[in-house]
């Protein structure tokens, strides 16, 4: 096939290339494009469905996005460093990030560092270097927390001897370091007190003293069957207490912020033909209660021994107060995808919302009726939690 040439113009080009002076010899040469610039819009006014989504596509540069599920639409985004432990103040003003930073990447110095965001603005207003020891684990919601009065951050430790990093935020200094003696975790129980949880079934409850320096401890009782049907990490805070479950389906209230500790009896999301089917618990954020709600919200999978992690293809919502399954709502049985996180809003018109690892779905918390299914938000999003 011949292809036509342009001679006078290809000749011109020639002769225009020895001197480099014509932009005519560019085919349909379109003029200049105008610079553009960059501007930061401000943070709108926090509504009752914000939500943070924790990336992890690189784990060297994980992102935290806030998404707003009102308007559908991204509101911020910032870089949260390795494996980053997040979390945000009981009255929202701030969030916390404790990461870490090497120098070269994936090597070189270490720097680990608390980071301190503004809410209102979305912009870094502070930062406190932590001993180079943060656990970098695939986020959850329990590595970094802040004390109920929210004094004192906690940052957890791995080296691999355990400890607790304790954060005076207010002062925005290293109080000092938490032995927690092979128990991991925060669960802040009260003022300047949190319990861990040890590989013994029972928690570690460490009181702290007004500067951050340990005042006491105590052991509770064991809670946790290890061998046989241990606990998520993952927790849902009920009352001045927490709801546990195990892989195998079975609900145990604890509250740390007495002395004792508090346990209630235990119950059972699944009846015994149900659990012979194989139905159990399962993601890596699988649950989430609503005191607005009374209701706790469970993703629930068919699988075995092991399947703990496996996505959630169905949510079933209980009265936390009676036990009493009220509603199941079938995810793949509507076309919709399977869940790893699920976190439920606050406010007077709570949404339950989680991660399909790469997008958000989310339901209104009374009916189930579905109000949002992206596919488009983020990549590998393994943790989410309310603005």
């Amino acid at each position: 096939m011949r292809i036509p040439i342009l001679r006078p113009f290809a000749a011109a080009c020639v002769a225009a290339a020895a001197a480099w002076t014509s932009p005519a010899c560019v085919y349909g040469a379109a003029p200049p494009l105008q610079p553009e610039t960059l501007t930061v819009q401000p943070m709108p006014p926090r509504g009752d469905h914000f939500l943070y989504a924790v990336e992890m596509s690189a784990p060297i540069d994980a992102r935290i996005t806030v998404y707003d599920l009102d308007r559908k639409k991204v509101i911020a985004q910032t870089g949260a460093g390795f494996l980053p432990g997040v979390t945000r103040s009981a009255d929202h003003r701030f969030t916390y990030v404790a990461t870490s930073y090497f120098s070269r990447g994936t090597t070189g110095v270490r720097t680990d560092v608390l980071e301190i965001t503004d809410n209102a603005t979305f912009n870094k207003v502070g930062e406190v270097i932590l001993p180079t020891k943060h656990a970098q684990q695939v986020p959850s919601l329990f590595n970094t927390t802040v004390s109920d009065d929210g004094g004192f951050g906690y940052v957890t430790n791995i080296t691999p001897a355990t400890s607790v990093s304790v954060v005076d935020l207010a002062n925005r200094k290293l109080a000092g370091e938490i032995d927690t003696a092979a128990c991991v975790l925060t669960y802040p129980a009260g003022k300047n007190r949190f319990a861990s949880l040890c590989q013994s079934g029972k928690a570690l409850i460490v009181t702290l003293d007004k500067d951050g320096k340990e005042a006491g401890r105590e052991q509770s009782a064991a809670f946790i069957d290890v061998e046989n049907d241990p606990v998520y990490t993952h927790a849902a805070r009920w009352g001045s207490g927490y709801l546990f479950v195990t892989f195998g389906g079975r609900v145990t209230p604890a509250d740390f912020s007495v002395s004792p500790a508090r346990f209630d009896a235990p119950w059972q999301l699944v009846s015994p033909a149900e659990a012979r089917d194989g139905w159990r618990p399962g993601g890596l954020q699988p649950f989430a209660a609503s005191e607005a709600t009374g209701r706790l919200y469970v993703l629930m999978h068919q699988g075995g021994e092991g399947s703990h992690k496996e996505p959630g293809t169905e949510i079933w919502v209980y009265d936390v107060k009676s036990h009493a399954r009220v509603a199941r709502w079938k995810l793949t049985a509507a076309k919709l995808m399977p869940m790893v996180t699920l976190s439920v809003s606050e406010g007077s018109s709570p949404l339950v919302y989680g991660s399909t690892y790469l997008g958000v779905q989310a339901f209104d918390a009374v009916s189930g009726k579905l109000v949002q299914a992206d596919q488009k938000l983020g990549k590998a999003v393994v943790q989410m939690f309310p603005y």
